[in-house]
């Protein structure tokens, strides 16, 4: 479960002061956000996943529909309002700095998720949370974390970024693991720490790393691997991600 945003990446020599004008080398357009780029690394590892979300009811939802299709992904989606959008610059060390325009559409339940072997919940209300626990095995990010904690069920896993203060965490939900990632750092999960890996590439863009490291630590998880196994995996997918633009050319495929 989660929201889409169509989004254009720029690749820059760097951001922009305030009132200069950059030219940018690249452009690239598709269907991202949190839940799009979980549920295709999800599609990746799995063969299948599918993406409760909601899109606006203009071309951008009709073309983010299609496209998230195209790249294996079955989406449910209502229909409300115009679909997010988001602008990317991307700078020369591969940082993505994000603005994003319109507000985030979000998916609604109760939600027919009975006998689904994993779950994600990115964004939604509360009931597509509590609809979600019905999964055997449920990941979450603390992004939304005043629905989580008015939701109130157990989480197997939580994912989010010490570096992102909209995903700060206080500690206050059920979670059996909380997993806070660090970027080239590494990742801390439960008090444990795991350096990441150097990419197999240049690092040219960082968007979608930590999502995909997100989704695929709860396949992992899901499907039983044991701790430092499914981290091995995760950092991986994250690691891949950043060697190309936008965040579903190098995701990563069993």
């Amino acid at each position: 479960m989660g929201h889409v945003e169509w989004t254009e990446f720029a690749r820059v020599e760097r951001m922009p002061a305030a009132g200069e004008i950059v030219h940018a080398e690249g452009v690239l357009q598709e269907p991202a956000g949190g839940g799009a780029v979980v549920a295709r690394q999800l599609a990746l590892l799995c063969g299948r996943c599918e993406l409760f979300t909601a899109l606006g009811r203009d071309d951008l939802g009709a073309r983010a529909e299609r496209r998230l299709a195209e790249l294996g992904v079955d989406v449910h989606a209502v229909r409300a309002g115009s679909t997010r959008r988001a602008w990317v610059h991307v700078d020369d060390t591969g940082e993505r700095t994000i603005t994003v325009l319109g507000d985030k559409l979000l998916p609604h339940g109760p939600l027919p998720l009975d006998g689904y072997d994993a779950a994600v919940f990115v964004a939604g209300d509360v009931e597509a949370l509590r609809s979600s626990r019905r999964a055997r095995f449920l990941a979450a990010t603390p992004r939304e974390l005043a629905t989580l904690g008015e939701g109130a069920v157990p989480l197997d896993l939580l994912v989010g970024s010490a570096n992102d203060p909209a995903e700060r965490y206080d500690g206050s939900l059920d979670a059996a693991l909380v997993v806070r990632t660090e970027g080239p750092r590494g990742v801390d999960a439960g008090g444990t720490h795991f350096s990441a890996p150097a990419p197999p590439g240049p690092a040219v863009d960082s968007y979608g790393a930590g999502d995909s490291f997100a989704a695929a630590l709860c396949f992992a998880l899901a499907r039983g691997d044991e701790l430092e196994a499914a981290m091995a995996l995760a950092l991986r997918a994250g690691a891949s991600v950043v060697t190309a633009m936008g965040p579903y050319e190098k995701q990563l495929r069993l």
